[in-house]
Formats: C-alpha cells, structure tokens, sequence
C-alpha cells in the first residue's frame, strides 16, 4: 500500500499474525482430515467372540461378529465392509485392538495381510472406566473406532505399543507365567494355613506330613 510521500505502508503488525495463524489453522485442518476413501476396523478381542467395529470417517459404522481366532472370517468381513463403504481397490485398511493375552500374532497377521494394524496400551485410552455406564463390547468397539479415527487425524489419543521380536515376546511369556505361578503358589500357602489354624493343627507339624508324603511318591 503506499503513503501520501510515496513510500510503502508496511502492514499493522497484528494483521501478519493474523495472516500467519491462518495459515498454520488451515494446515492443521487439513492433517486432521481423513484420507478420502480409507477403511478403519476396531477389534474388541475375548476368549469366544471377536468384535469388529468398521467405519469410514463419516460416522456411519458397520458391526460384525466372528469366532476367536477366525482369521478367514474377519478377512471376509474386511472385504464385504470395504464394499458396503464403496472404499477404493486400493484404499488403506487401518485396524486397532488393546494389548492382551492375545499376543502380536494378530497384529502380525494383520500386517501380512496389508493391514496398517496397531496395538495399544489398554491404561492410556481416555476412558474413565469407574464411570457408571454399560460396559458393552458395542460401547467399547464404538470408542476404539473413534480414537482410531483420531488418531490418524495427527490427534495424540492413546500410547501405540512397540512390536516385540518373537525371541522378546517368548522371554515376556516366561516372565509373566513364573510369575503366575509364584502367585499361586502365595495363595496356596495362605489358603493351607488358613486351614491349619482353623482345625488348630500346628503349620509344622502339617509341613512333615507333607514333606514324607512327597519323598513316599518320589520311590
């Protein structure tokens, strides 16, 4: 703009921030919007059902069912979802299940199967779980879905764990059963005294007892 003198009026500095915010604003809309045409599935895992929660973005969602451990059928229902959602042959499937007993082999499979899959740590997900709600695999597979969603818009929802070697898991697993065992064995011990003192037999006494009965089974 020029001055009466002919210079060049410099714009209020108020009005560059205003002009930089905006822009930095518009970035950020668009790293928060989802990619256009991508799949995004929740897994809610149990001893005897899976529970597959499926959506694109736009909030309407699709909800199936399958056996633990049925591979063929949730491959089958990420197939007949990407349908019913019209997603591109060559859309991005996203999946996400909280860590449990069931290990990195889904997660591993799922990537084989050119899923982005990631796994999550079950105590960072922003729930308040002493809330007074239903807790319903629908409620909770509606929830990951969300947060999943979210968490490819750039938002920071939940801490993604870090996929161990099979050789770091195995060493895991042997750690996490000794302790199981030591915890049992606390509980037995408890138990026997409880019952010692309950017949008023004196924990020694009863320990020799057992001690002759071992060493009688081991001839």
């Amino acid at each position: 703009m020029l001055c009466r003198d002919g210079g060049v009026k410099r714009e209020a500095p108020f009005v560059e921030r205003s002009l930089e915010m905006s822009t930095i604003q518009a970035a950020l809309d668009r790293k928060e919007t989802p990619t256009p045409g991508d799949l995004y599935l929740s897994l809610e895992l149990s001893d005897k059902n899976w529970k597959l929660t499926f959506g694109d973005g736009g909030g309407v969602v699709s909800r199936h069912t399958v056996a633990a451990g049925g591979q063929a059928r949730l491959a089958d229902c990420i197939i007949r979802a990407g349908k019913r959602f019209k997603t591109p042959a060559r859309a991005q499937v996203h999946s996400c299940y909280e860590a449990g007993r069931d290990g990195w082999w889904l997660h591993r499979w799922l990537i084989e199967l050119g899923v982005d899959s990631i796994v999550v740590d079950a105590a960072s997900i922003e729930v308040n779980r002493r809330a007074r709600r239903a807790k319903t695999d629908r409620l909770d597979g509606d929830k990951l879905l969300t947060m999943l969603i979210r968490h490819h818009r750039g938002e920071h929802v939940w801490s993604v764990l870090r996929e161990p070697t099979r050789d770091q898991e195995d060493e895991r697993r042997e750690h996490r059963e000794f302790e199981r065992l030591t915890h049992e064995r606390t509980a037995h011990l408890s138990r026997i005294g409880s019952l010692l003192v309950l017949h008023f037999v004196p924990g020694n006494k009863m320990e020799r007892v057992f001690s002759r009965s071992v060493a009688a089974r081991r001839r």
